[in-house]
Protein backbone atom coordinates (compact mmCIF):
# COMPACT_ATOMS: atom_id res chain seq x y z
CA UNK A 1 0.00 0.00 0.00
CA UNK A 2 1.06 3.30 -0.75
CA UNK A 3 0.06 6.82 0.97
CA UNK A 4 1.06 10.20 0.82
CA UNK A 5 1.41 12.45 4.32
CA UNK A 6 1.03 15.29 2.41
CA UNK A 7 -1.84 14.65 0.32
CA UNK A 8 -3.74 13.16 4.32
CA UNK A 9 -2.60 16.82 5.58
CA UNK A 10 -3.98 18.70 2.49
CA UNK A 11 -7.20 16.64 2.91
CA UNK A 12 -8.04 17.10 6.33
CA UNK A 13 -7.03 21.07 5.67
CA UNK A 14 -9.92 21.06 3.02
CA UNK A 15 -12.34 19.15 4.98
CA UNK A 16 -11.59 21.60 8.23
CA UNK A 17 -12.74 24.92 5.58
CA UNK A 18 -15.40 23.24 3.95
CA UNK A 19 -17.26 22.48 7.55
CA UNK A 20 -16.56 25.88 8.05
CA UNK A 21 -18.44 27.14 5.35
CA UNK A 22 -21.04 24.41 6.03
CA UNK A 23 -21.48 26.06 9.15
CA UNK A 24 -22.94 29.18 7.36
CA UNK A 25 -22.82 33.17 8.72
CA UNK A 26 -24.76 34.26 11.38
CA UNK A 27 -26.86 37.56 11.27
CA UNK A 28 -27.99 39.06 14.32
CA UNK A 29 -27.93 42.54 15.37
CA UNK A 30 -24.41 41.46 16.97
CA UNK A 31 -22.70 39.93 14.44
CA UNK A 32 -23.49 42.99 12.19
CA UNK A 33 -22.37 45.48 14.25
CA UNK A 34 -24.71 48.04 12.79
CA UNK A 35 -23.89 50.78 15.87
CA UNK A 36 -19.58 49.94 14.63
CA UNK A 37 -20.90 50.89 10.92
CA UNK A 38 -22.27 53.96 12.58
CA UNK A 39 -19.14 55.20 14.58
CA UNK A 40 -16.61 54.26 11.69
CA UNK A 41 -18.91 55.76 8.93
CA UNK A 42 -18.36 56.52 5.27
CA UNK A 43 -15.15 56.16 3.98
CA UNK A 44 -13.69 54.60 7.30
CA UNK A 45 -11.71 51.33 7.58
CA UNK A 46 -13.63 48.51 9.47
CA UNK A 47 -10.30 46.99 9.95
CA UNK A 48 -8.39 48.38 13.28
CA UNK A 49 -11.86 47.86 15.20
CA UNK A 50 -11.90 45.71 17.83
CA UNK A 51 -14.99 44.27 16.88
CA UNK A 52 -13.79 42.80 13.20
CA UNK A 53 -10.89 41.31 14.50
CA UNK A 54 -13.32 39.79 17.45
CA UNK A 55 -15.63 38.31 14.88
CA UNK A 56 -13.13 38.16 11.51
CA UNK A 57 -11.26 35.01 13.42
CA UNK A 58 -14.20 33.50 14.43
CA UNK A 59 -16.33 33.55 11.22
CA UNK A 60 -13.16 32.85 8.70
CA UNK A 61 -11.30 29.57 8.62
CA UNK A 62 -8.25 29.47 9.84
CA UNK A 63 -5.65 27.89 7.95
CA UNK A 64 -2.96 25.88 9.16
CA UNK A 65 -1.10 24.82 5.64
CA UNK A 66 -2.63 27.47 2.81
CA UNK A 67 -0.22 30.20 3.19
CA UNK A 68 -2.27 33.70 2.94
CA UNK A 69 -0.05 36.13 3.64
CA UNK A 70 0.52 38.92 1.00
CA UNK A 71 3.30 37.84 -1.95
CA UNK A 72 5.94 39.63 -0.74
CA UNK A 73 6.12 37.79 2.40
CA UNK A 74 5.20 34.44 1.01
CA UNK A 75 8.02 35.18 -1.16
CA UNK A 76 10.69 36.33 0.94
CA UNK A 77 10.03 33.25 3.37
CA UNK A 78 11.15 30.97 0.72
CA UNK A 79 8.00 30.93 -1.65
CA UNK A 80 6.98 27.49 -0.26
CA UNK A 81 4.11 25.44 -2.13
CA UNK A 82 1.40 23.52 -0.29
CA UNK A 83 3.20 19.76 -1.01
CA UNK A 84 6.30 21.47 1.01
CA UNK A 85 4.59 22.46 4.05
CA UNK A 86 2.51 19.84 4.54
CA UNK A 87 6.10 17.42 3.82
CA UNK A 88 7.39 19.45 6.47
CA UNK A 89 4.55 19.28 8.64
CA UNK A 90 4.03 15.79 8.15
CA UNK A 91 7.74 15.15 9.02
CA UNK A 92 7.38 17.34 12.58
CA UNK A 93 4.11 15.09 13.29
CA UNK A 94 6.03 11.81 12.92
CA UNK A 95 8.96 13.04 14.54
CA UNK A 96 7.31 14.42 17.46
CA UNK A 97 3.67 12.85 17.92
CA UNK A 98 3.37 11.17 21.31
CA UNK A 99 0.37 8.70 21.12
CA UNK A 100 -1.97 8.25 24.14
CA UNK A 101 -1.38 4.95 25.95
CA UNK A 102 -3.88 2.96 26.11
CA UNK A 103 -5.63 2.05 28.83
CA UNK A 104 -4.61 -0.99 31.48
CA UNK A 105 -7.98 -2.59 31.03
CA UNK A 106 -7.62 -2.34 27.26
CA UNK A 107 -3.87 -3.64 27.05
CA UNK A 108 -4.80 -6.74 28.77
Amino acid sequence: MTMSYEQLLIDAEIVRMIRRTLQGITVDDIHLAANVLKSVGPGGTFLAQRHTLKFMRQESSQAKLFDRRMYDAWEADGKKDIREIANEKARQILEEHEPERLPEDVIK
